[in-house]
Order: structure tokens, then C-alpha cells, then sequence
């Protein structure tokens, strides 16, 4: 999780556009809007998440791999690869 002001600001920004974007969908749903529509605020729902998921994943991979408190043994390393795969391909599903 990013731990900065900065880029906690950034994340909270991101998360609070994504909540908006799920409101208006679901007014639009209830108001009837036609399907071409709703495709459109759903695919740009998606790409916040996913340009969320992007930001979270590089602070995450930054924090674990980079910092020099982080020297992981080649296990853990292993480890912290196959946890981090299982979340990737279970977002892209």
C-alpha cells in the first residue's frame, strides 16, 4: 500500500472516482439507459480499477524488491512471486 502523503492522496483520488463512476451506473441502470451506454461507464469503471490496481501493484513490487530492509531470501522471494502471480491472474480472469 503506498505510504507516502502523496501517493496515499493519489490512491484515495483513484478509489473515489471509481465509487462515483459505480453510483452513476447504477442511476443510469435505474433510470433505464440504453446498453451501449452502460458498456461505455462500465468499461471506463474497469480502466480505473484497473489503473488502480497498476498503481497499488508497482508501489507493492517497489516496497518488496527494492528497498534494501527487504532482502528476501530466495524462498521468500519465491514465495512473494507466487502470492503476487495469484492476485495478477485472478484480476484477469
Amino acid at each position: 500500500m503506498p505510504h507516502s502523503p502523496e501517493a496515499k492522496k493519489r490512491v484515495m483520488t483513484r478509489l473515489r472516482r471509481i465509487k462515483g463512476q459505480a453510483e452513476a451506473l447504477e442511476r443510469a441502470v435505474e433510470e433505464g439507459t440504453e446498453c451501449g451506454a452502460l458498456l461505455q461507464q462500465l468499461a471506463a469503471m474497469r480502466g480505473a480499477a484497473t489503473g488502480l490496481m497498476a498503481e497499488v501493484l508497482e508501489s507493492h513490487l517497489k516496497e518488496t524488491f527494492q528497498q534494501p530492509q527487504a532482502a528476501l531470501s530466495p524462498a521468500e522471494m519465491d514465495t512473494e512471486i507466487d502470492q503476487l502471480m495469484r492476485i495478477i491472474r485472478s484480476y484477469l480472469k
